[in-house]
């Protein structure tokens, strides 16, 4: 018999397959609220948003991936501005590194169900997750995702920030990563985390729970 947690996991991953809407951007005061497919429709929006300095935090809300350049372009204009960063609901893939980009980085409040799913190669080590997300790690590992040309060398995280619009060939894969998870209790929120390989779909029960794994120590959510 499953477990109310696993229960509760298994909808937000059913929520995930739900929705591949092109991003949207909205002002909620001084907060920028971007839903859907980090996708580059709602780029110039967005920035233009931040370059108003109305905006102090950037809201991702149910944002279930997009394209690794556009993750990039969403970063830097991210932290260009040094503006804050919320993830409200799920944030997968592309929206997870544009997450961590940001000046600080948090899961939203409410009763909801916070899921970020960041990408990864292979099983990340131990010794590997201790600095995998802080600073410059992010998008080291952003790198990962963008294939080299054939006769050149992997991208560095400095050349993943001058890679134009039409070179990069992302190699995401769905439901591949480390997810990060952040349940409402009676006791107050409980956090989990997973390495999911892929096989396990929309079944993230069957996902190898991280011991020793927590977000904040680790960086990927800020105090």
């Amino acid at each position: 018999m499953k477990t109310p947690f696993v229960v509760l996991l298994g909808l937000l991953l059913a929520g995930a397959g739900a929705a591949a809407s092109a991003a949207e951007v909205t002002l909620e005061g001084n907060h920028l609220v971007v839903t859907g497919m980090l996708d580059g429709s709602a780029m110039k929006a967005f920035t233009d948003h931040l370059a108003s300095g109305k905006v102090r935090t950037v809201v991702f809300e149910n944002s279930l991936g997009g394209t690794a350049e556009v993750a990039g372009d969403y970063a830097r204009a991210i932290q260009a501005t040094g503006v804050n960063t919320e993830a409200r609901g799920q944030c997968y893939a592309a929206c997870a590194y544009a997450f961590l980009a940001g000046k600080e980085h948090r899961f939203g409040r409410g009763f909801q169900i916070n899921g970020l799913l960041i990408p990864v190669g292979t099983r990340p080590q131990p010794g590997e997750l201790t600095n995998r997300w802080r600073g410059d790690g992010a998008q080291k590992t952003l790198a990962e995702f963008i294939t080299a040309p054939a006769d050149g060398p992997q991208p560095t995280a400095a050349a993943v920030a001058a890679v134009p619009a039409s070179a990069p060939k992302e190699r995401w894969q769905p439901d591949h990563g480390v997810l990060f998870t952040s349940t409402p209790t009676l006791f107050g929120r409980v956090y989990n985390s997973f390495y999911c390989d892929g096989t396990q779909g929309r079944d993230m029960s069957r996902c190898e729970v991280l011991s020793d794994a927590d977000p904040y120590k680790l960086g990927v959510l800020s105090p």
